[in-house]
Order: structure tokens, then sequence, then C-alpha cells
């Protein structure tokens, strides 16, 4: 078994003033040819990577040079635009009673709050329009692993025949807080 690996990098300097692509060649964890675009050629690292600079310099040196625009300015993103930053997730909202018990019984009302980025989010819960804050408690932020999260924030009550309760929630995805009634 053998392991051939390619790895190309850009490098910026004030923005895309000045740029730098370096494309490694690796077999087996050694890597054996380089093309630089400081230098200008592809250039042999090892013994091994005498025989191909020839080739790879006749072929493919035109095409490397140009990747410098081609590729990495082409892509470039400066950190205020960075992919991440831009990402938003719009949280998915729903309303669960801990328990299926009857009117006028200790319960907990569960607000799940899932999959959604950035990490920043306000929940909160409200009965007939009044802010609850006594019996309130959440887990910690949950990461799901594919860069979203999910909280629960559970409110202790006693249900009452007439009595309406939100879960309100802010998140910076949201041009206005979503609310959810139980």
């Amino acid at each position: 078994h053998f392991v051939y690996q390619f790895k190309s990098a850009c490098y910026f300097t004030n923005g895309t003033q000045r740029i730098r692509l370096v494309s490694r060649n690796i077999y087996n964890r050694e890597e054996f040819m380089r093309f630089d675009s400081d230098v200008g050629e592809f250039r042999a690292v090892t013994e091994l990577g005498r025989p191909d600079v020839e080739y790879w310099n006749k072929q493919y040196l035109e095409q490397k040079r140009a990747a410098v625009d081609t590729v990495c300015r082409h892509n470039y993103e400066g950190p205020e635009t960075h992919t991440s930053l831009r990402r938003f997730e719009q949280p998915n909202i729903v309303i669960s009673l801990s328990r299926t018990e009857a009117l006028n019984h200790h319960n907990t009302l569960v607000c799940s709050v899932t999959d959604f980025y950035p990490a920043k989010i306000k929940v909160r819960w409200f009965r007939n329009g009044q802010e609850e804050t006594v019996g309130v408690s959440s887990t910690q932020l949950i990461r799901n692993g594919d860069w979203t999260f999910q909280v629960l924030v559970m409110l202790e009550m006693t249900p009452r025949r007439g009595e309406v309760y939100t879960c309100h929630v802010e998140h910076p995805c949201l041009k206005s807080p979503i609310t959810v009634e139980w």
C-alpha cells in the first residue's frame, strides 16, 4: 500500500495585495516535489522528485503560475467575510410537556430549540404575557456535530385552564423573535 497526497495552500498578505501559492506533492508522508509561486517553478524536495520536476515544469508550469489568480485570488475571503461568520441557521422550536398529567398537577414545560447557528441565542418563558423567571432552568448549549447547536429551556409550572405559556426565542438570524405558544 502507498499514499499519494497533494496539498496546496494560498497565503495572503494585506488582503490580496500579495499572494503566495505553495503546492506540495507527498508520497508515503514524504514531500518529494513542491511548487512555490515565489520561486516560480516546480522543485524537487528529495531524490524521488527529481524525475518528475522536468515533466511538471514543461506540462503544468503556466497553469500553476496562473493558479495564484484563478484559484487563490478567485476564492479569497477576508476575515470579515469568512464563511462561518456569514452562516445563519434559523432555530426550530418545539414545546412539550415532560409528563402527561391532568390540569392542576405540577409539571415541566420543555422548550426545545434546535439546529441553530451561530451559538448566540436567548430563550425566555412567558405566562399570560408576563416573563417567568422562577422555576426556569436550561441545559448548557449542546453541539450537534454539524456546527449547529441546541438548547432545552424548562419551566416548572402547574397548568391551569385558560393560561397561555409562550417560549420566546431571539437569535441573530431572526428579524424578530419567534414565539411558540402552549
